[in-house]
């Protein structure tokens, strides 16, 4: 109901409704002219307007009105005539009125809210209306800002060929770009659920890896996997997803937010990639196997001769062919690797056993170095002893390429925690401490002049780091340029 209000208006309801408003002015019912009848101060300083010009005015003398769009139903001249024709409170979120800077006399975009409050006189018809506004300049600005900005970044998203999406867990919204319902092979007006994307598309043999990588996200906020995906026509296709999971106070989760890209062709490449470097691999093995069975006959028959310099010819060229055997079966594993074919033969053995067999191993083909391994006693573990071999083997002939002759490689074996510790440290050049990480990755190499004639593609320490991590281990790496480097890796005991 309209409140009731005199024509007389007391010094107390001008100090309620004028004094403590945000911004306030009384006008009267009298259209067309809409009389101004008072102002606060506060409406006063937001319009840039004085009381002296304005009462007694009619409002759309002080404030012209824009009405020439039918349409708009914000302008003030229909607001006000609807609140007197209909005595109910009409309020307004947001509409625009520029004001002019009497400084420069330039006019400013502004934005405001307002609340349309009516009062009746005596004769119970609508006598006065109260207009109070409150500006929100800032605050439409803002919105359209971040309008703006979300327009760009699906945009990107789009070019990109990315979809994205938001998961409110609390309110089981999900928000998805078009290009969602396109990566798992539909039209991108279609409305689908996460059951039939996730559960009924996704391979079965993949389910669990979207479930691990929850749990993983629920401990780093990480959200990351690659899956296999059928389309409608049947056709499997590789999605990357990538995203964080937002957590509340109590460590709860509440939201998820990322975004998801087709990597099939990229899979596709690796595929392509591996199967040639395994049968590269394989191929390449036949011949060298021959050259070293000739090597080792040529040896045999001319050790009678003792000749220094046939001898030692035959001995480099051996050495020679183990490199390059070393290299193929280290491209052979890490084919075996990245497409998963990778197999441990988990047993039970002695490792100070293996490290001592893997120091014997690599003092048969140098005596540059001085190895020191003072072995603890029999120590089982349980995993698999040629690829663990494989990882010591690694460690020492790294410490002996990056390292000076006649220094010295120290090996420990201790139990630490539950875990079984293995270090190799060497007296060699070092590794600076932003590439201490970067030496576990694929491929890389690290920028020093002082080895960079040292031969090496860059894999032996990566395969070691993924064959330590199929132990549910971990590889790790203390250095100091210039004096040394020790390599660890630990197992579970």
């Amino acid at each position: 109901m309209p409140s009731e209000l005199s024509p007389v208006l007391p010094d107390e309801i001008f100090k309620i409704i004028f004094e403590k408003s945000p911004g306030s002015l009384l006008v009267k019912a009298d259209a067309p002219h809409f009389t101004i009848m008072a102002a606060n101060e506060a409406y006063l300083n937001i319009t840039n307007a004085t009381r002296e010009i304005i009462i007694g005015k009619g409002f759309f003398q002080v404030f012209p009105d824009d009405d020439d769009d039918p349409s708009d139903e914000s302008g003030a001249r229909k607001t006000f005539t609807k609140v007197v024709q209909t005595g109910l409170k009409i309020d307004i979120p947001t509409y625009r009125y520029d004001t002019r800077d009497p400084e420069t006399g330039d006019y400013k975009i502004r934005y405001w809210s307002c609340s349309n409050v009516p009062f009746n006189g005596p004769d119970g018809k609508v006598a006065y209306i109260l207009n109070t506004i409150a500006e929100i300049t800032g605050e439409v600005n803002a919105k359209e800002a971040a309008i703006e900005s979300e327009n760009r970044l699906r945009l990107a998203a789009e070019a990109t060929g990315f979809a994205t999406f938001d998961w409110d867990f609390k309110d089981e919204v999900r928000l998805c770009s078009p290009q969602l319902a396109e990566l798992f092979g539909h039209p991108a007006d279609s409305r689908l659920s996460s059951v039939d994307v996730f559960q009924k598309q996704v391979l079965p043999e993949d389910q669990q890896v979207i479930a691990d990588a929850y749990q993983e996200a629920k401990k780093s906020g990480i959200y990351a996997y690659d899956v296999r995906v059928v389309w409608p026509d049947n056709s499997i296709h590789w999605l990357s997803i990538k995203g964080k999971l937002v957590i509340d106070e109590r460590q709860k989760p509440i939201r998820m937010l990322g975004t998801v890209i087709d990597v099939t062709e990229i899979k596709r490449d690796e595929i392509r990639k591996n199967d040639f470097i395994a049968m590269a691999s394989h191929e390449l093995k036949t011949p060298l196997t021959s050259i070293k069975s000739y090597i080792q006959i040529l040896s045999k028959k001319l050790a009678s001769d003792n000749d220094a310099f046939i001898n030692n010819v035959l001995s480099k060229a051996n050495n020679q062919v183990n490199k390059m055997t070393d290299l193929i079966h280290g491209f052979l594993d890490l084919s075996k690797l990245e497409s998963g074919k990778l197999q441990l033969k988990p047993e039970l053995f002695d490792i100070n056993k293996l490290i001592e067999d893997c120091i014997s191993e690599l003092l048969q083909s140098t005596y540059s170095h001085i190895v020191i391994f003072n072995n603890p006693g029999n120590l089982n573990v349980t995993g698999d002893r040629e690829k663990l071999g494989q990882v010591i083997g690694n460690f020492l002939s790294n410490a002996v390429k990056y390292s000076a002759k006649e220094t010295k490689i120290i090996v420990k074996c201790t139990i630490n925690d539950g875990y079984v510790v293995v270090s190799v440290t060497d007296e060699g050049v070092g590794i600076k401490l932003k590439d201490q990480k970067k030496v576990f990755y694929r491929f890389y190499r690290v920028d020093n002049e002082k080895i960079k004639n040292v031969s090496g593609f860059g894999i032996g320490l990566y395969l070691s780091t993924e064959i330590i991590q199929c132990h549910k281990g971990k590889v790790w790496v203390e250095s100091t340029e210039g004096v040394g480097s020790t390599f660890y890796f630990s197992i579970p005991a």
